[in-house]
């Protein structure tokens, strides 16, 4: 009889989705030989060939393609056992974490800790990037959540809203009031979100509608950076109030009122659909408990 295991299966179906022995490679925290390795143990378990090798790539043989659905299956009922039966004290895995600096900046420790309550046996690898990045990693498969201004609108990934951040207007704490109407402070360059992101698009419509097409825009993938600017008088910005409280508190900054605000800032946990997995799925809910709990305090 054949000796099949899990670990094979999941190489099989990576390669399957992936289109590649090295995207397997990279989805499953291994290295491409031992992918090629468990796919030859598979195949010779079987005493068939799953795949056709060719100058273009691979492609699945007759009997490849019939294992997909049955190996599928397989790891539908594993997942069932890992909700629903195993510990979680039990379950080991390695869980990679896509996330916006905003979220690094705010209650990402909070979940890390939350996480390692939950798993104590698991791995988590962090990603800090801008959110058009973490959207293309997850649909390349090469971070397993990502915590993002969502949501993403595909409809293999599947979508837990946040709480979303209110943002204010930040100035330099020697030009406020200085300078008559809190308008006349956009003389100075507005510092926002990098420029392929969301909040840089929508800053920029506005800031064309209401103020005119003289203010200059100075874009940072850094939202650290962007308060350090601010303070360094170099501009003003609209950033996440949650982060400014606490430098205004400080006297380095100063809040101003223009008469509006960008709209708040909304970001998803966000995870590829299928395969299912337990793992994903609870970290994802564990994002969400932690993010309301951050935002009640």
């Amino acid at each position: 009889m054949a000796r099949l295991n899990l670990d094979q299966l999941k190489a099989f179906l990576a390669v399957v989705r992936l289109g590649s022995i090295s995207r397997a490679a990279q989805a499953l925290n291994l290295t491409q030989p031992a992918i090629t390795t468990r796919i030859r143990n598979l195949e010779a378990n079987l005493h068939a060939d799953l795949f056709e090798r060719r100058p273009a790539g691979i492609t699945l043989t007759k009997r490849g393609d019939l294992l997909v659905r049955y190996a599928e299956q397989i790891e539908q009922l594993s997942e069932m056992i890992s909700a629903e039966v195993m510990d979680p004290e039990g379950i080991e895995g390695h869980l990679r974490l896509g996330v916006s600096e905003t979220i690094a900046q705010c209650w990402l420790p909070g979940l890390v800790t939350s996480l390692h309550k939950t798993f104590p046996g698991i791995e988590v690898e962090i990603n800090v990037d801008i959110s058009l990045n973490l959207r293309q990693d997850l649909l390349n498969r090469e971070i397993d959540l990502a915590i993002l201004l969502g949501p993403i609108s595909e409809f293999t990934v599947n979508n837990v809203d946040l709480p979303g951040f209110e943002l204010a207007w930040y100035c330099p704490v020697s030009e406020h009031g200085t300078h008559g109407p809190e308008q006349d402070l956009f003389r100075l360059p507005v510092i926002t979100y990098a420029r392929n992101t969301r909040p840089f698009r929508e800053l920029k419509a506005t800031l064309l509608e209401r103020i005119g097409p003289d203010v200059s825009l100075f874009p940072s993938s850094s939202l650290s950076a962007c308060f350090r600017l601010v303070e360094a008088g170099l501009g003003v910005a609209a950033l996440p109030r949650r982060m400014g409280q606490g430098i205004v508190d400080a006297g380095q900054i100063t809040e101003f009122d223009p008469g509006w605000v960008p709209s708040p800032l909304k970001f998803t946990a966000s995870y590829i659909a299928e395969p299912r997995s337990h793992l994903v799925e609870t970290a994802a809910r564990l994002a969400l408990e932690v993010a309301e709990e951050f935002h009640a305090s």
